[in-house]
Protein backbone atom coordinates (compact mmCIF):
# COMPACT_ATOMS: atom_id res chain seq x y z
CA UNK A 1 0.00 0.00 0.00
CA UNK A 2 1.26 3.77 -0.68
CA UNK A 3 0.34 6.43 1.48
CA UNK A 4 -2.19 4.26 3.54
CA UNK A 5 -3.60 5.66 6.84
CA UNK A 6 -4.82 3.12 9.20
CA UNK A 7 -9.05 3.71 8.58
CA UNK A 8 -7.88 4.26 4.56
CA UNK A 9 -6.00 1.97 2.38
CA UNK A 10 -4.56 3.53 -0.93
CA UNK A 11 -2.62 1.55 -3.65
CA UNK A 12 -2.02 1.09 -7.56
CA UNK A 13 -3.43 -2.04 -8.46
CA UNK A 14 -3.42 -1.42 -12.33
CA UNK A 15 -0.84 0.64 -14.27
CA UNK A 16 -2.23 4.74 -14.00
CA UNK A 17 -4.64 3.70 -11.58
CA UNK A 18 -5.17 4.43 -7.73
CA UNK A 19 -7.28 2.69 -5.94
CA UNK A 20 -8.82 4.01 -1.94
CA UNK A 21 -10.09 1.84 0.49
CA UNK A 22 -12.37 2.78 3.68
CA UNK A 23 -10.37 0.27 5.73
CA UNK A 24 -13.40 0.21 8.66
CA UNK A 25 -14.39 -3.63 8.99
CA UNK A 26 -15.64 -3.68 13.09
CA UNK A 27 -18.00 -1.25 12.06
CA UNK A 28 -18.79 -1.98 8.32
CA UNK A 29 -16.51 0.80 6.86
CA UNK A 30 -19.19 3.78 8.36
CA UNK A 31 -17.89 6.77 7.97
CA UNK A 32 -17.37 8.88 10.71
CA UNK A 33 -15.20 12.07 10.91
CA UNK A 34 -12.02 10.62 11.47
CA UNK A 35 -13.14 8.44 8.65
CA UNK A 36 -13.96 11.52 6.93
CA UNK A 37 -10.34 13.27 7.29
CA UNK A 38 -8.65 10.22 6.24
CA UNK A 39 -10.55 9.96 2.55
CA UNK A 40 -10.11 13.72 1.89
CA UNK A 41 -6.20 13.21 3.10
CA UNK A 42 -5.93 10.27 0.49
CA UNK A 43 -8.14 11.93 -2.07
CA UNK A 44 -6.14 14.95 -2.35
CA UNK A 45 -2.89 13.10 -2.44
CA UNK A 46 -4.42 10.82 -5.19
CA UNK A 47 -5.51 13.80 -7.20
CA UNK A 48 -2.57 15.84 -7.29
CA UNK A 49 -0.68 13.48 -9.04
CA UNK A 50 -0.14 13.71 -12.83
CA UNK A 51 0.16 10.02 -12.87
CA UNK A 52 -3.12 8.93 -11.53
CA UNK A 53 -5.38 8.98 -15.05
CA UNK A 54 -7.96 6.64 -13.05
CA UNK A 55 -9.34 6.19 -9.43
CA UNK A 56 -11.16 2.70 -8.06
CA UNK A 57 -13.40 3.73 -5.09
CA UNK A 58 -14.10 1.31 -2.53
CA UNK A 59 -14.24 -0.49 0.68
CA UNK A 60 -12.09 -3.60 2.39
CA UNK A 61 -13.80 -6.86 3.41
CA UNK A 62 -15.82 -7.02 0.72
CA UNK A 63 -17.70 -4.91 2.11
CA UNK A 64 -18.56 -1.08 0.26
CA UNK A 65 -19.78 0.91 3.28
CA UNK A 66 -22.25 1.34 5.70
CA UNK A 67 -22.80 4.68 5.18
CA UNK A 68 -22.58 7.61 7.68
CA UNK A 69 -21.55 6.39 11.48
CA UNK A 70 -25.18 6.90 12.88
CA UNK A 71 -23.72 6.94 16.82
CA UNK A 72 -21.61 9.81 15.63
CA UNK A 73 -24.72 12.00 14.73
CA UNK A 74 -26.25 11.98 18.19
CA UNK A 75 -26.07 15.20 20.58
CA UNK A 76 -24.55 17.94 17.83
CA UNK A 77 -25.15 21.27 18.68
CA UNK A 78 -26.10 23.47 15.53
CA UNK A 79 -22.92 24.38 14.65
CA UNK A 80 -21.45 20.62 14.85
CA UNK A 81 -24.11 19.69 12.22
CA UNK A 82 -23.25 22.36 10.06
CA UNK A 83 -19.32 21.56 10.72
CA UNK A 84 -20.12 17.94 10.23
CA UNK A 85 -22.23 18.45 7.18
CA UNK A 86 -19.03 21.11 5.54
CA UNK A 87 -16.66 18.46 6.56
CA UNK A 88 -18.38 15.63 4.25
CA UNK A 89 -18.83 18.72 1.21
CA UNK A 90 -15.00 18.86 1.33
CA UNK A 91 -15.13 14.68 0.27
CA UNK A 92 -18.02 15.12 -2.25
CA UNK A 93 -16.27 18.06 -4.09
CA UNK A 94 -13.20 15.76 -4.31
CA UNK A 95 -15.16 12.80 -5.96
CA UNK A 96 -17.50 14.56 -7.49
CA UNK A 97 -15.04 17.62 -8.96
CA UNK A 98 -12.31 14.84 -9.99
CA UNK A 99 -10.59 15.54 -13.32
CA UNK A 100 -10.24 11.97 -14.22
CA UNK A 101 -12.38 8.92 -14.47
CA UNK A 102 -13.98 7.37 -10.67
CA UNK A 103 -15.25 4.12 -10.51
CA UNK A 104 -16.85 2.82 -7.55
CA UNK A 105 -16.79 -0.53 -6.29
CA UNK A 106 -20.12 -1.43 -4.71
CA UNK A 107 -19.33 -4.75 -3.23
CA UNK A 108 -21.78 -6.64 -0.07
CA UNK A 109 -23.63 -3.78 1.39
CA UNK A 110 -23.58 0.22 0.61
CA UNK A 111 -25.90 2.42 1.93
CA UNK A 112 -26.26 6.44 2.67
CA UNK A 113 -23.21 8.52 2.28
CA UNK A 114 -21.40 6.00 1.09
CA UNK A 115 -23.59 5.86 -2.12
CA UNK A 116 -24.10 9.11 -2.60
CA UNK A 117 -20.02 9.07 -2.79
CA UNK A 118 -20.56 6.72 -5.02
CA UNK A 119 -23.43 8.48 -7.26
CA UNK A 120 -20.70 11.59 -7.52
CA UNK A 121 -18.40 9.69 -9.48
CA UNK A 122 -18.67 8.53 -12.92
CA UNK A 123 -19.01 4.62 -12.90
CA UNK A 124 -20.40 1.88 -10.48
CA UNK A 125 -19.87 -1.67 -10.51
CA UNK A 126 -22.70 -3.81 -8.38
CA UNK A 127 -22.22 -7.49 -7.47
CA UNK A 128 -25.19 -9.93 -7.80
CA UNK A 129 -25.51 -9.94 -3.98
CA UNK A 130 -24.35 -5.86 -3.44
CA UNK A 131 -27.28 -4.63 -1.25
CA UNK A 132 -27.94 -0.85 -1.47
CA UNK A 133 -30.09 1.58 0.96
CA UNK A 134 -30.97 5.03 1.40
CA UNK A 135 -32.01 4.95 4.60
CA UNK A 136 -32.59 8.73 5.30
CA UNK A 137 -36.22 9.08 5.76
CA UNK A 138 -36.22 6.07 8.29
CA UNK A 139 -33.79 8.01 10.76
CA UNK A 140 -35.50 11.23 10.21
CA UNK A 141 -33.22 13.11 8.13
CA UNK A 142 -33.37 14.66 4.50
CA UNK A 143 -30.43 12.82 1.84
CA UNK A 144 -27.43 14.21 2.12
CA UNK A 145 -23.72 14.05 0.66
CA UNK A 146 -24.93 15.26 -2.84
CA UNK A 147 -27.60 12.52 -3.33
CA UNK A 148 -30.44 14.89 -4.23
CA UNK A 149 -28.92 16.29 -6.94
CA UNK A 150 -26.89 13.10 -8.40
CA UNK A 151 -29.43 10.27 -7.43
CA UNK A 152 -32.51 12.25 -10.23
CA UNK A 153 -29.66 12.87 -12.86
CA UNK A 154 -29.06 9.13 -12.92
CA UNK A 155 -32.44 7.83 -12.36
CA UNK A 156 -35.45 10.22 -12.73
CA UNK A 157 -37.38 12.45 -10.86
CA UNK A 158 -40.13 9.64 -10.03
CA UNK A 159 -37.64 6.82 -9.26
CA UNK A 160 -35.64 8.84 -7.14
CA UNK A 161 -38.53 10.12 -5.10
CA UNK A 162 -39.58 6.46 -4.71
CA UNK A 163 -36.36 4.83 -3.89
CA UNK A 164 -35.73 7.79 -1.06
CA UNK A 165 -39.06 7.26 0.29
CA UNK A 166 -39.84 3.62 0.15
CA UNK A 167 -36.28 2.49 2.14
CA UNK A 168 -36.66 -0.31 -0.34
CA UNK A 169 -33.22 -2.14 -0.48
CA UNK A 170 -31.95 -2.72 -4.14
CA UNK A 171 -29.88 -5.22 -5.01
CA UNK A 172 -27.50 -5.34 -7.81
CA UNK A 173 -29.35 -6.30 -10.50
CA UNK A 174 -31.92 -3.94 -9.34
CA UNK A 175 -29.17 -1.24 -9.42
CA UNK A 176 -28.07 -1.74 -13.08
CA UNK A 177 -31.78 -1.76 -14.26
CA UNK A 178 -32.97 1.50 -12.40
CA UNK A 179 -29.36 3.35 -13.51
CA UNK A 180 -27.90 3.35 -10.27
CA UNK A 181 -24.89 1.04 -11.23
CA UNK A 182 -23.19 0.37 -14.66
CA UNK A 183 -21.57 -2.87 -14.35
CA UNK A 184 -23.11 -6.03 -12.78
CA UNK A 185 -20.07 -8.14 -11.71
CA UNK A 186 -19.93 -11.79 -10.15
CA UNK A 187 -20.26 -11.76 -6.04
CA UNK A 188 -16.30 -11.47 -5.71
CA UNK A 189 -15.30 -10.58 -8.94
CA UNK A 190 -16.43 -7.13 -8.07
CA UNK A 191 -13.42 -5.03 -7.33
CA UNK A 192 -11.61 -6.76 -10.19
CA UNK A 193 -14.50 -5.82 -12.62
CA UNK A 194 -13.50 -2.37 -10.91
CA UNK A 195 -9.86 -2.24 -11.82
CA UNK A 196 -10.45 -3.56 -15.22
CA UNK A 197 -13.01 -0.81 -16.18
CA UNK A 198 -10.75 1.78 -14.49
CA UNK A 199 -7.61 0.24 -16.02
CA UNK A 200 -9.61 1.04 -19.51
CA UNK A 201 -10.83 4.46 -18.68
CA UNK A 202 -7.27 5.18 -17.64
CA UNK A 203 -6.37 5.44 -21.67
CA UNK A 204 -8.60 8.01 -22.77
CA UNK A 205 -6.90 11.39 -23.71
CA UNK A 206 -6.70 12.90 -20.08
CA UNK A 207 -7.44 16.55 -21.16
CA UNK A 208 -10.48 15.84 -23.34
CA UNK A 209 -12.14 13.44 -20.58
CA UNK A 210 -11.95 16.41 -18.05
CA UNK A 211 -12.92 18.92 -20.34
CA UNK A 212 -15.88 16.55 -21.06
CA UNK A 213 -16.59 15.51 -17.40
CA UNK A 214 -16.73 19.03 -16.57
CA UNK A 215 -19.61 20.18 -18.91
CA UNK A 216 -21.22 17.23 -18.43
CA UNK A 217 -21.36 17.87 -14.74
CA UNK A 218 -22.38 21.16 -14.59
CA UNK A 219 -24.57 21.24 -17.37
CA UNK A 220 -25.41 24.44 -19.21
CA UNK A 221 -28.39 26.49 -18.61
CA UNK A 222 -29.29 27.56 -22.09
CA UNK A 223 -27.56 25.92 -25.73
CA UNK A 224 -26.02 29.09 -26.51
CA UNK A 225 -24.19 28.79 -22.90
CA UNK A 226 -22.95 24.84 -24.01
CA UNK A 227 -21.75 26.47 -27.47
CA UNK A 228 -19.53 28.67 -26.49
CA UNK A 229 -17.78 26.40 -23.80
CA UNK A 230 -18.00 23.63 -27.18
CA UNK A 231 -16.12 26.44 -28.55
CA UNK A 232 -13.59 26.89 -25.93
CA UNK A 233 -12.87 23.39 -25.35
CA UNK A 234 -12.73 22.20 -28.41
CA UNK A 235 -10.66 24.93 -29.76
CA UNK A 236 -8.15 23.84 -27.12
CA UNK A 237 -8.28 19.94 -27.88
CA UNK A 238 -7.73 21.06 -31.64
CA UNK A 239 -4.52 22.78 -30.93
CA UNK A 240 -3.29 20.14 -28.28
CA UNK A 241 -1.42 17.15 -28.43
CA UNK A 242 -4.01 14.52 -27.64
CA UNK A 243 -5.89 15.20 -30.77
CA UNK A 244 -2.12 15.60 -32.66
CA UNK A 245 -1.79 11.65 -31.41
CA UNK A 246 -5.40 10.91 -31.82
CA UNK A 247 -5.35 12.15 -35.55
CA UNK A 248 -1.99 10.78 -36.18
CA UNK A 249 -3.22 7.26 -34.94
CA UNK A 250 -6.48 7.41 -37.08
CA UNK A 251 -4.27 8.33 -40.13
CA UNK A 252 -2.04 4.88 -39.27
CA UNK A 253 -4.97 3.06 -38.78
CA UNK A 254 -3.57 1.97 -35.30
CA UNK A 255 -5.16 2.48 -31.76
CA UNK A 256 -3.87 6.08 -30.20
CA UNK A 257 -1.50 5.62 -27.62
CA UNK A 258 -2.63 8.79 -24.81
CA UNK A 259 -0.17 7.44 -21.79
CA UNK A 260 3.19 8.05 -24.03
CA UNK A 261 1.76 12.40 -24.01
CA UNK A 262 3.54 14.43 -21.05
CA UNK A 263 2.27 13.90 -17.95
CA UNK A 264 0.26 17.49 -17.66
CA UNK A 265 -3.73 18.55 -17.19
CA UNK A 266 -4.85 21.24 -18.73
Amino acid sequence: MIGSSCLVLVDSPAPHVARVLINRPEKRNAIDAEVRQALIDALTAVLAQPDHRALVFGGIAATFSAGGDVPSMIGLSEVQARERMRHGHVLCRLIGNARIPVVTAIEGFGAGAAVGLALLGDFIVVGEGSKILFPFMKLGLTPDWGTLYSLPRRVGMPCAMNLLTSGQMINGAEALSLGIADQLAADGQVMNAAIARAAELAKLPAGAFARMKQRLVNSSTSLEQELLREEHDQTACLLGEEFSEGYGAFMEKRAADFLMLPKKRD
